[in-house]
């Protein structure tokens, strides 16, 4: 790392969205021992944000490994905009790998929750620019409504009482108006990356069942250099509920793994593709 252009302390930005959106976004240094080579950007799931202590907590388990960067979508916490849950957001992910880019690491890589998962497998086909990209408990495609977790979820997006109970109860703001033409599923983007990516799901997870994560690491399979799929035991769904062993093992994968390695990556657990 360029120590001469990197940010060796806690730092806080306002970022600039290539449509004009404001995100605010943080950094937080390498801990003791950790790698100077690599920052990590986190996206957090839908209802998330920087303040959250979920994406805090896991923002503390990933400095461990190297610099990362954090930030609110737009519609969520202190950014403006509205939330577009999935589409826009790529422009979120890639002014902050813009950024990370800037504090002058080698590789910058993506890591992504829930919603922020299918954003950071879109972002990695469409703008590329990461050495490698983590999704977990990602959709593999929109609509989905066979849980009653995201039937719920459905309503909130797009009923106007819904949005309202978003936007006091989750602080989430809900753009109204329904997307004009269909975002690239994160499924057909999984096929185009060619990147490492790592798909994690749990066996427990309430939104989305396993035929999502196995889409994804099947479709991926075609094009990325080193697709793995992990299937935890018990765990339910993104930051909120991911245990830190497993945030170290995602951590550790996504900052050890090389682009065009062949190698298997440290900290793979038991459960398989």
């Amino acid at each position: 790392m360029d120590t001469s252009r990197s940010w060796r302390y806690p730092a806080r930005a306002r970022l600039i969205t290539s449509d004009g959106v404001t995100l605010h976004a943080e950094y937080l240094p390498p801990g003791d021992g950790a790698s100077g080579d690599v920052v990590v950007v986190l996206a957090h799931g839908f209802t998330g944000a920087v303040e959250r202590p979920a994406l805090r907590r896991a923002a503390r388990v990933f400095a461990r490994y190297g610099g990362v960067v954090t930030f609110s979508f737009r519609g969520h916490g202190r950014s403006g905009g509205l939330s577009t849950v999935g589409d826009r957001e790529v422009l979120d992910l890639d002014a902050a790998v813009a950024w990370a880019r800037s504090l002058g690491f080698a590789r910058v890589v993506t890591v992504g929750f829930s919603m922020g998962g299918a954003v950071a497998v879109r972002h990695a086909a469409l703008c590329g620019g990461v050495a490698a990209t983590a999704a977990v408990s990602a959709p593999a495609r929109w609509y989905y409504q066979g849980t009653v977790p995201m039937r719920r979820l459905h309503w909130v997006v797009m009923r106007p009482l819904g949005r309202v109970v978003g936007r006091l109860g989750l602080k989430t703001r809900i753009d109204p108006n329904e997307w004009t033409e269909i975002p690239l599923p994160p499924v057909a983007a999984a096929a185009q990356i060619t990147v490492p990516l790592l798909v994690v799901h749990g066996d427990a997870d309430p939104y989305f069942p396993l035929d999502h994560p196995r889409s994804l690491a099947q479709a991926a399979s075609a094009s990325s250099p080193k697709p793995e799929l992990w299937i935890e035991p018990g765990f339910g769904h993104a930051e909120n509920a991911a245990p830190e062993p497993l945030l170290e093992r995602v951590a550790a994968w996504v900052t050890a793994v090389h682009e065009e390695s062949s190698e298997e990556s440290p900290g793979e657990p038991p459960a398989a593709r």
